[in-house]
């Protein structure tokens, strides 16, 4: 008896064209169809879908997204942290994301984020990631800058798990920050920082020979919440290029001004939760400082960034969707997506023009999220009988 794999179950790649839409082609918005065959872009007459009323869009590439933690921070409960996955995957995909990466802490500090668990966590997102994924899911790793004992298991984890981003973060400094740690488990924590502190003299090392070692596994990596332009520098000199969630305007100046990708969380942009840079994200954004938006924390954040920030008048809608498509996508060094064009990928996000909610998410020519009068036009059209039928 054969057991049918995951793949067995997935959706089956459609043959169609998208008609009656404004879409993003060649850097502006055209009323020009789509045609998809393939899993790619392509041309000819194909079965159609009238989209009128709508956009299609670029799927959405998103470089940093920290739900996976959030949601497991918040049920702990939970035995089975695929069913996060899944749940992570689900929300990403009804928000228009098609090319998703979950960050997954590496740090000295325990808990869900010891080296031990994050391997574990690694290999879990890599069995999902080739069995059950609908989106073209990735993991990264969060580490943190004092983790010199760490280091060979990290190099080998990247490299068992091919993991393409490394974001370099240190908490250290901000928990040494605070003037007690009380409360259930700080013992423990404040024991493993000053083990943590201890090792500050062997740290330049050690992040010299952890970005050898990603240079020489093809991983990409940066830091987070620079506090300053001159953390940035130093990062940049070792070759950690990606500045993301800068928490000081000096920060992203300093990366920008060397050439370094600089990405905002989405949510900022929206002014939701607290404003965690000295002036607002936005105002980034209106001066030439961002090169790409994150999800962070929050998924939605990413299409209703890119909306509001052409409302506003700060860029045309191409070129706010190009934030959270095109660019991340040239700074990972995927020519094959972030763009509706011949022979690329059909990953694409389908957009109520009125209401501007995600109904649509295509990843490779195969559905990954259909709601509302999106999935009635995908049913009733010429196609359905051409997509039933695949």
């Amino acid at each position: 008896m054969v057991t049918p794999s995951a793949h067995s179950f997935a959706p089956r790649a459609l043959r169609l064209r998208l008609t009656g839409a404004l879409s993003l082609r060649d850097g502006q918005m055209q009323q020009r169809s789509v045609a998809i065959e393939d899993g790619r872009i392509s041309k000819g007459p194909l079965p159609e879908v009238d989209l009128t009323g709508y956009y299609i869009l670029p799927g959405i590439v998103d470089l940093h997204g920290a739900s996976l933690d959030f949601r497991r921070a918040a049920l702990p409960a939970v035995r089975d942290p695929t069913s996060l996955l899944a749940a992570s995957e689900a929300e990403a995909a009804a928000h228009g994301v098609t090319t998703a990466w979950l960050g997954q802490g590496w740090s000295w500090e325990g808990g869900h984020a010891d080296p031990a668990e994050a391997q574990r966590m690694l290999a879990l997102q890599a069995a999902y990631a080739d069995g059950r994924a609908r989106l073209d899911l990735r993991a990264s790793l969060i580490c943190e800058t004092h983790t010199v004992e760490s280091r060979d298991a990290l190099l080998a984890a990247v490299r068992r798990f091919r993991v393409d981003l490394v974001l370099f973060s240190n908490r250290l400094a901000a928990l040494q920050a605070r003037r007690t740690l009380g409360g259930p488990g700080q013992a423990d924590l404040a024991q493993r920082m000053r083990r943590a502190a201890q090792d500050s003299h062997d740290v330049p090392r050690h992040l010299c020979r952890l970005a050898e070692g990603f240079d020489t596994l093809g991983a990409s990596y940066g830091s987070l919440d620079d506090p300053d332009g001159e953390t940035r520098e130093t990062f940049s000199m070792i070759g950690a290029k990606l500045c993301v969630r800068p928490a000081r305007r000096t920060a992203a100046a300093l990366a920008r001004a060397v050439g370094d990708p600089v990405l905002l969380p989405a949510p900022a942009v929206l002014d939701v939760g607290s404003n965690r840079n000295d002036c607002p994200a936005i105002d980034f954004v209106r001066d030439g400082l961002c090169n790409a938006l994150v999800s962070n924390l929050s998924y939605p954040a990413m299409a209703r960034a890119a909306f509001t920030l052409a409302d506003k008048d700060i860029l045309p809608l191409a070129d706010a969707w190009n934030l959270v498509s095109a660019a991340p996508a040239a700074i990972m060094g995927l020519p094959d997506r972030g763009v509706i064009d011949y022979g690329r990928r059909a990953d694409l996000a389908i957009v109520n023009a009125g209401t501007r909610a995600v109904e649509g998410t295509i990843v490779a020519g195969r559905i990954a999220h259909l709601a509302g009068m999106a999935a009635e036009r995908f049913l009733t059209g010429r196609a359905g009988v051409a997509v039933a039928a695949e």
